[in-house]
């Protein structure tokens, strides 16, 4: 009797044991199969011929001109592209993730509650114009960030800089006269309360204010070498950190393996910059030719923003802002001259700020490159081009991967297009009547098919 309970108890165990293997095994990775589709593949000048695309979870398995044969799952989706051009999902390397809904004073001194779901709904605007990875320059986009990669809401990748570094008096010092003076160890200011930018006045304090940027998961940093826009204290001729102060935040970040951005237009602070080891120039619309050529024979990034005139006139007429707009505008077509010119490694973004009107036209912005950019040359940009500066975050890369390309074994960041946008690239300026399909990380957001 006892031998035959011992032999039930077994089978019992057994039978428990394949129940919870079963449980906790993996489900089969969902499977889409886009068939018939010519490829923008992020690099090169003309879309392929008709190819059969295969994402497996999250990535890019197959691209074939063959069928290919998958299963009939409830998890397979096999979709019929009539034709249609895929690409890969556009990446704006200059994007302010906190900053485009709020007013300044909303962003400073508003509820952080408030502005946190603000943002949530602007990422998931961001996400269906077809923009599937933002590197964010400046703002408190830590939390943001893990809210989309856990699926709490919906939006782009985030490679996040945290809070812009600057100066007394420099570009992203939003406090008032009445708040100085700045006792070194005191009080932090509203700004810096909520994360917008950090002060940083010697070459230990610029340190600091790094490394905790880097602590809460920064991918690269941004710091302001010179004068600004949208500042109202902040000269556009000035140099702000000292070569000494700048090394030491480049050193801080080569330790973690990472790179420094610097805003800087003009070509003081951009030499400065490259002096103390920047790897990325932000602008740059008032150098002089000279300092392109540096640019190009150090092998550095320029990323650049071709500026709509709507940002400008978005200044009250007479104010310090937009007075110092007017300085800058000038220089833009120029720089685009002189990156073409000289062959720099240029990056593409929008720089939007509080305008909720503007940032629904990222994609018009991005189809304005072509004043100096044949249309593929303007995809590459925001694609495969983008992402090359992306990957220089190195081990505090986010998503460490292929980004920006339609390659096997890439991240599957997909958009379907209806119609071929290197002969209309006015396609992208309309995302929500031309993209079809939006797809990141292998899921789909968007399909009107």
């Amino acid at each position: 009797m006892l031998c035959r309970t011992s032999t039930v108890v077994s089978l019992l165990c057994l039978l428990c044991t394949t129940a919870l293997a079963q449980d906790r095994a993996p489900e089969p990775a969902a499977v889409t199969l886009f068939e018939n589709v010519r490829v923008f593949d992020g690099k090169s000048a003309a879309l392929s011929e008709p190819r059969n695309v295969l994402v497996r979870g999250n990535t890019i398995e197959k691209i074939s001109p063959d069928p290919v044969p998958v299963d009939r799952r409830a998890t397979t989706k096999i979709i019929d592209g009539g034709g249609r051009t895929l690409m890969p999902g556009l990446i704006d390397a200059h994007w302010h993730a906190m900053l485009i809904r709020p007013n300044p004073a909303q962003a400073i001194s508003g509820d952080v509650g408030y502005n946190n779901l603000t943002a949530g709904a602007e990422a998931r605007d961001t996400l269906m114009r077809g923009f599937t990875t933002v590197r964010d320059v400046g703002g408190p986009a830590f939390g943001l960030k893990q809210a989309i990669d856990e699926g709490v809401v919906e939006g782009p990748r985030i490679f996040p800089s945290g809070a812009m570094i600057t100066v007394t008096s420099g570009h992203g010092d939003f406090r008032q006269l009445s708040e100085l003076p700045r006792q070194v160890g005191g009080p932090l200011a509203r700004m810096e309360q909520v994360g917008g930018a950090m002060l940083a006045d010697s070459p230990d304090e610029v340190r600091l204010r790094v490394r905790e940027q880097l602590m809460q998961g920064a991918s690269q940093i941004k710091l302001t070498a010179g004068g600004g826009v949208s500042s109202p204290f902040s000269p556009i001729d000035v140099s702000t950190f000292t070569e000494e102060e700048l090394r030491a935040a480049v050193e801080a970040a080569e330790n973690w393996g990472t790179y420094v951005v610097a805003h800087a237009f003009t070509t003081p602070a951009i030499r400065r910059s490259i002096a103390a080891g920047v790897k990325c120039i932000e602008h740059g619309f008032l150098m002089d030719e000279d300092t392109a050529k540096l640019i190009a024979e150090k092998g550095l990034w320029l990323s650049l923003q071709p500026l709509p005139d709507e940002m400008r006139l978005g200044f009250p007429e007479g104010s310090i802002q937009r007075i110092k707009a007017e300085q800058v505008w000038d220089g833009i077509a120029k720089t685009y001259e002189l990156a073409k010119k000289h062959n720099i490694k240029t990056a593409w973004g929008t720089d939007v700020l509080f305008s909720r009107a503007l940032a629904q036209r990222q994609g018009a912005i991005l189809a304005s490159l072509t004043r100096w950019l044949t249309p593929a040359e303007t995809l590459a940009t925001a694609t495969g081009t983008n992402a090359e500066l992306l990957a220089m975050s190195g081990e505090r890369n986010p998503y460490p991967g292929k980004l920006g390309v339609i390659e096997e074994g890439a991240f599957a960041d997909i958009l379907l297009v209806d119609g071929n946008p290197l002969d209309d690239i006015q396609l992208i300026a309309d995302p929500d009547k031309n993209f079809v399909i939006i797809m990141k990380d292998g899921r789909i957001y968007k399909n009107t098919l």
